[in-house]
């Protein structure tokens, strides 16, 4: 596989931030064999290694959960499949409402969207971590998201055929 090739496979793993596989590919420390786990390994280094400003452009990346572009139908594929598969493109009002005051909220408070793996989590779920994480301190939110962001690029990867 060459720089182009594995740019095109992985550059999408961290939400809109193909800047994470490309260091990681020009740092040529990723093995001959590729697997879900080195790569991971490989792309959540380098996003572990980038300034806090470049941390917060991954998290700013991420959409709302069930927000203003799930509407639009504008998420990457990867991140309504991820929402749909929460049930969270099946929201009653009640709930939707609920997920756009909290959006919101957390929005405000912590100047980046709240993240986390949805992936075998239920709207109930969802919601009960989210108001829960929504009290934290902006240090330990985002330490949080950044942890969330990693779990969701493992999860990519995972479902990827090496």
């Amino acid at each position: 596989m060459d720089r182009s090739e594995f740019l095109s496979r992985f550059g999408g793993v961290f939400e809109h931030s193909a800047w994470i596989a490309e260091r990681a590919w020009d740092k040529g420390s990723l093995p001959a064999a590729l697997d879900a786990g080195n790569v991971h390994a490989a792309l959540s280094t380098e996003f572990r290694l980038a300034s806090e400003d470049e941390r917060l452009k991954v998290l700013r990346a991420h959409p709302d959960l069930a927000g203003k572009l799930a509407v639009a139908g504008e998420l990457t594929d990867d991140s309504r499949n991820e929402q749909a598969g929460a049930g969270l493109d099946r929201l009653s009002e009640t709930e939707f409402a609920r997920f756009t005051d909290l959006n919101t909220r957390y929005q405000t408070k912590f100047g980046f969207p709240f993240i986390i793996a949805v992936k075998g989590l239920g709207k109930d779920e969802i919601l009960h971590a989210f108001e829960n994480r929504i009290h934290h301190t902006r240090p330990v939110e985002f330490e949080t998201a950044c942890r969330e962001v990693e779990k969701i690029a493992a999860l990519r990867l995972k479902a990827m055929t090496f």
